[in-house]
């Protein structure tokens, strides 16, 4: 009965984020006190449960990165790469979203997916606004792109941690592995970006000329706090690239990244404390809550084991199983609780297979599903909801089905080709 309490909770608050018909913030609330009330997540373990309780190293990592972007936003430098992309794509709007594609494709490999969206989004916004074009393809493109890039290192992706550590597996081995198909994927995702956004390409030749008579340098409104941010975001970079060696959560990084930029900045707290984007912080916790439901009642690790008991012996039945189930579930839940609560269930099916290449297949197709089901809808991964929460703050707001509607083509042709690769590569 919990199991079906919990999954009907989830389901409803799941809808009425869908649908926008109440605002999402409060629905997660209202799901959250639920589960809470109900004992489908135990009270005193909200706080503190790694599994089915709010996960703090997601919120503050998102903090620390929001107060970061919020002082470098004073310098002016984001006015100053958005009239750099668009003298370099001389204002036309499809090579624009390729340019700043790049950008976000090149970063996402090593920086976490929601801190390259907190970096790129105001950049993106400042350049749609001096050409007259919508920001809203740009950023869905840039989020969508991210969590493909995303895919292709031990660092990239949350997920990507988890099974690693579970796995054995190290940045080497994502590089060699998960590397060659999303450069693939990226490719042909830019290819389809010219199709899936061709109705918002629209060419202002005025608002172009002024723009290339425009000198980005006098955007920068003050180049020494510029030079001192940049050297504490190039140590966080640092600080993320060396975490597990240096065994410090990617929270921590982040938080001392803020720390270190406030002190460097001496803004007050109201400047840099006003780029935090504390609506989208409060909905990540009540999401936690609501899938910690799921994890707790055993809603998920029954799906998982149903999956393993469908599949049998059959290696590459199991491997497409986890490639396209975990895109399905990944695109309804956060990918990281539920690749948490699969990777046991995953290491049970590779301890059972005889051939090495091919349990270590399972794997891979583990960690794509997960990382490219991250783009089904618009709750799918952390980057997804930040993006929609900063847009609305923009004032260019992205609904729910306005985003997922491209997520799901995009999934699904990330997937297919993923599925062809984990065939011809490891069962071929």
């Amino acid at each position: 009965m919990t199991a079906i309490a919990a999954l009907s909770i989830f389901i409803v608050a799941f809808i009425l984020i869908a649908t926008e018909k109440v605002n999402r913030v409060a629905v997660v609330l209202t799901a959250a006190g639920l589960m809470a009330l109900l004992r489908l997540t135990p009270g005193d373990e909200i706080f503190f449960s790694e599994h089915a309780g709010i996960d703090w190293n997601v919120i503050f990592l998102l903090l620390g990165m929001m107060i970061i972007v919020g002082v470098i936003k004073e310098t002016g430098a984001f006015e100053y790469l958005g009239i750099w992309a668009a003298k370099r794509s001389a204002g036309r709007p499809y090579r624009l979203l390729v340019t700043l594609m790049l950008i976000t494709a090149t970063a996402s490999p090593f920086l976490d997916n929601v801190t390259t969206i907190l970096l790129i989004a105001p950049v993106t916004v400042v350049v749609c606004q001096k050409l007259g074009l919508s920001p809203v393809p740009y950023l869905i493109a840039e989020t969508l792109g991210s969590n493909i890039g995303g895919a292709a290192t031990l660092i990239g992706d949350p997920p990507n941690i988890i099974i690693g550590s579970r796995a054995g597996l190290g940045f080497n081995d994502f590089l060699i592995h998960m590397t060659p198909i999303v450069v693939v994927l990226m490719v042909v995702f830019t290819v389809m970006c010219r199709f899936m956004f061709r109705r918002w390409f629209e060419y202002h030749p005025e608002r172009v000329a002024d723009v290339m008579a425009l000198d980005e340098r006098k955007a920068l409104r003050d180049v020494r706090l510029l030079v001192r941010s940049l050297i504490v975001l190039g140590l966080v970079i640092v600080g993320f690239l060396l975490h597990s060696t240096l065994h410090l959560e990617p929270s921590i990084v982040a938080l001392l990244g803020a720390g270190a930029m406030v002190l460097v900045s001496r803004l007050r707290p109201e400047e840099f404390l006003g780029e935090v984007e504390w609506p989208t912080l409060v909905f990540f916790m009540g999401l936690f809550v609501m899938v910690g439901g799921l994890v707790e009642t055993g809603v998920i690790s029954a799906v998982g084991a149903w999956a393993v008991d469908t599949v049998g012996g059959n290696t590459f039945a199991a491997a497409t199983s986890l490639l396209f189930g975990s895109a399905i579930l990944g695109a309804f839940f956060d990918n990281i609780p539920y690749v948490a609560t699969m990777a046991p269930i995953v290491e049970g099916l590779v301890a059972q297979t005889a051939d090495p290449q091919a349990g270590q297949a399972l794997w891979w197709s583990f960690a794509l599903g997960a990382d490219l089901g991250g783009n089904g809808t618009a709750v799918a991964a952390s980057a997804n909801v930040v993006v929609v929460g900063m847009a609305a703050r923009y004032g260019h707001p992205i609904s729910f089905w306005q985003f997922t509607k491209y997520g799901i083509v995009t999934t699904a042709v990330t997937i297919v080709l993923s599925w062809g690769y984990v065939w011809l590569r490891y069962f071929m």
